[in-house]
């Protein structure tokens, strides 16, 4: 091989250890996704490619070595030109006029919460029923549950091909992101609060999730593995974890929860009802208050604005820190709320 050609050999070598995912994804929203940034570049080339040109020209034709481009040679007798104006500005207008255009509508069709309408360019939707993924990010571990399906995983996902999916998301300890360039977009999860991302794999095969906000020193091994499979494969997928799997209930769940690097796959063949929205809401451990509930209590003015507006009411719990005292505390001060409310009017 030649000192010449070996340049051009590394960058195929390079080119070839690179499968350019986002520009060629299995999924249709990641597919569209890439198609966006296709033309967004190419609208962009338009002005780049003849600035950089021209640019070229002008260095080289007007260089000093030149003799044949002298002072005496070269003497302009004019100081605008309108048409000159016209193309330098009107034609940067137009591409961001379009780029503006090409960003709005693609933002809002390719929204992460918004439900698709269709199943790839070529498919229409039609009835499919989308399924629904419950994802937790921890540290430093990705946990998922299949509601429909009763079963649970750890740093594995599975989904049928052609079939809508819909994560719904959230994290235990601090916001992460999660991301299967294959798949979509990347859509943060964040404590106490949930997320949602629609979308569809298109073609069986296994591809690379990871996280993609860094989040502490365990960051690097948080990876998974998305299995896009036919529904044949998915329900041998689902029966093996119920077979297989163990149960996860609360304690299961804050073993799990303690901070580990580099987890195995784990499967769960039953999870204990209400579980993920007990994640959701911080309030797995036993004696501690749910969100919801939290929330509850503040919009109705809190536990001091209770006591002020005792209406007949009992005392409020003293410790609203468990199941019984949750629900006294709710039922207290939505009544509380609705005499106020009454009494105003």
């Amino acid at each position: 091989m030649s000192a010449a050609a070996l340049p051009l050999a590394l960058v195929f070598a390079l080119a070839g250890c690179s499968k350019a995912v986002v520009l060629n994804p299995a999924g249709d929203v990641a597919a569209q996704q890439g198609q966006l940034v296709i033309t967004a570049t190419l609208l962009m080339l338009v002005i780049i490619v003849p600035v950089i040109v021209l640019t070229l020209f002008f260095a080289w034709k007007y260089r000093q070595s030149n003799t044949a481009n002298t002072e005496a040679d070269y003497d302009p007798d004019w100081h605008h030109s309108t048409t000159l104006e016209l193309v330098i500005w009107s034609v940067p207008l137009l591409i961001v006029i379009a780029l503006g255009a090409l960003t709005w509508i693609g933002t809002h069709k390719l929204d992460p919460y918004r439900p698709l309408d269709r199943i790839s360019a070529t498919k229409p939707l039609g009835d499919a029923r989308p399924l629904e993924v419950q994802v937790v990010a921890m540290d430093w571990k990705w946990l998922f549950f299949y509601p429909e399906q009763g079963i649970a995983t750890v740093n594995e996902v599975a989904a049928p091909v052609d079939r809508p999916i819909r994560f719904k998301l959230t994290s235990t300890s601090t916001m992460n992101a999660f991301y299967v360039p294959d798949l979509a977009g990347m859509i943060y999860a964040m404590p106490g609060m949930q997320t949602e991302l629609n979308a569809v794999i298109n073609h069986a095969g296994v591809y690379r999730g990871m996280a993609s906000h860094y989040s502490g020193k365990g960051f690097s091994g948080m990876t998974f593995k998305f299995h896009g499979l036919a529904q044949a494969d998915f329900d041998q997928w689902v029966a093996k974890a119920k077979a297989e799997g163990q149960q996860l209930d609360k304690a299961a769940y804050l073993r799990l929860a303690e901070p580990s690097e580099r987890d195995p796959v784990q499967r769960f063949a039953s999870v204990e009802a209400g579980l993920y929205n007990r994640v959701l809401n911080r309030c797995v451990e036993d004696g501690t208050m749910c969100m919801h509930q939290m929330m509850s209590i503040d919009a109705a003015g809190g536990v001091a604005d209770a006591r002020t507006h005792r209406e007949n009411l009992s005392q409020p719990p003293q410790d609203v820190c468990t199941a019984d005292g949750i629900a006294q505390a709710s039922t207290q001060f939505d009544l509380g709320r609705a005499i106020r409310t009454a009494t105003r009017e």
